[in-house]
């Protein structure tokens, strides 16, 4: 008789995909609204995005448990800064320090897939990707998650971003409008929910631009 195990992990995959676009004077990112375990639903409105400073916004895929300790720890950080420098933090210094806080935990990962996005100091659209030990990349458009297998290649037909060894470096935004990027990210997720049982029920589109932040709502498959 084979002898067998109980095998605990401490970490699980809540499922969900998130997609963000930058363009030149906005940022679109956007995430679906259902958490799951295995084939069970956990709930179909919960909110995986988050806003870290008034230019940016984190969407994270994974664990949903380690993403909230992830985003307590920036939180925290990010209140330590304004005490010290009487400002916000700037998108690309959030990039630094997500990387930062992912990397010190890299023997024992936040098993959470982060897409960053904001505005930067000129107010054009940046998007960074991340891996869940703290390695990024500034980026025009990114995926994570459990349907970007199916997202990533969508976005590289209709946005495919100059390659970073080109010289002199090319801009990373996307050459669409803002409405055009929504409407794209919209085609993503309808697509994706047919086909990846861990995406759907809604969508939650956040655009953040010059004037401020809002957010749209789209309805997916609930099965």
């Amino acid at each position: 008789m084979t002898k067998q195990q109980a095998n605990w992990s401490p970490y699980d995959n809540n499922g969900g995909t998130c997609v963000a676009i930058a363009g030149a004077d906005y940022c679109v990112i956007a995430a679906d609204t259902r958490m799951s375990t295995g084939y069970s639903i956990l709930s179909r409105d919960y909110s995986k995005i988050i806003q870290l400073a008034d230019k940016s916004l984190m969407a994270s895929s994974g664990f949903q448990a380690d993403v909230r300790a992830l985003q307590k720890v920036l939180a925290a950080r990010h209140l330590i800064y304004q005490h010290q420098h009487n400002k916000q933090m700037s998108c690309p210094a959030m990039a630094q320090l997500l990387s930062n806080t992912l990397y010190y935990k890299r023997f024992f990962p936040y098993y959470a897939f982060n897409v960053l996005g904001g505005l930067d100091s000129e107010g054009k659209g940046c998007v960074f990707t991340y891996d869940a030990v703290g390695s990024y990349e500034r980026v025009g458009y990114s995926s994570q998650g459990s349907g970007a297998t199916l997202i990533t290649p969508f976005l590289d037909n209709q946005l495919k971003s100059p390659s970073p060894l080109l010289l002199p470096a090319k801009d990373a935004v996307t050459p669409l409008s803002e409405s055009e990027a929504i409407d794209l990210v919209k085609t993503c997720f309808a697509s994706a929910s047919e086909r990846d049982i861990y995406t759907g029920d809604k969508l939650e589109i956040v655009i953040l631009n010059a004037s401020g932040i809002r957010r749209e709502y789209l309805e997916l498959r609930k099965d």
